[in-house]
């Protein structure tokens, strides 16, 4: 018999029990598959190993325990980092205080490119020589993209704090 008909022989046989050993163990059926999958990937690899008989059912529920036992373990963790994750990003969220609002109106108003130029400046932190990597252009450009954007910045500022003064005062 090759290890190709002993594993064949093996899997017609304990499939069954397997998949219902999994099922009851596993929350989804996705779950399960994985289980079974590994579990009969690891027969076939160790297939000299696997006991003749009833006693193959046995070493295969080992391992199915096993790969449970690890299934589990990986949730867990992913579980734990998720939380982490979440909490890091919820301490790193940005606050953004109401009395900016007229800042992000004016910032809002401005062409994209200007928006884009002033982000990479001031939001990720970049110098001109970086923007301009990031922009694909030359770092004398991109100082000079970032140079106007700042002026039509102001400007737009200027020209929402007016329009806020305009509509306290009426």
């Amino acid at each position: 018999m090759t290890y190709r008909d002993r594993f064949e022989a093996v899997y017609d046989a304990y499939y069954p029990a397997i998949h219902q050993y999994a099922a009851r163990r596993t929350g989804s059926p996705d779950d399960t598959a994985d289980v079974i999958s590994e579990t009969f990937l690891t027969a076939w690899r160790r297939i000299g190993d696997v006991p003749e008989g009833e006693e193959a059912l046995l070493w295969l529920y080992g391992v199915a325990r096993r790969v449970l036992a690890n299934q589990q373990r990986g949730d867990l963790r992913r579980a734990v980092l998720t939380e982490r994750l979440r909490a890091e990003l919820a301490a790193d969220r940005p606050v953004r205080p109401v009395d900016l609002d007229h800042v992000r109106a004016a910032f809002d108003k401005l062409p994209e490119r200007d928006r884009e130029v002033l982000a990479l400046a001031c939001w990720e932190g970049l110098t001109s020589q970086r923007i301009a990597k990031v922009l694909g252009c030359t770092a004398i450009a991109a100082r000079t993209r970032l140079h106007r954007a700042r002026k039509r910045m102001a400007a737009a500022l200027e020209r929402q704090a007016s329009l806020t003064n305009a509509m306290g005062e009426a």
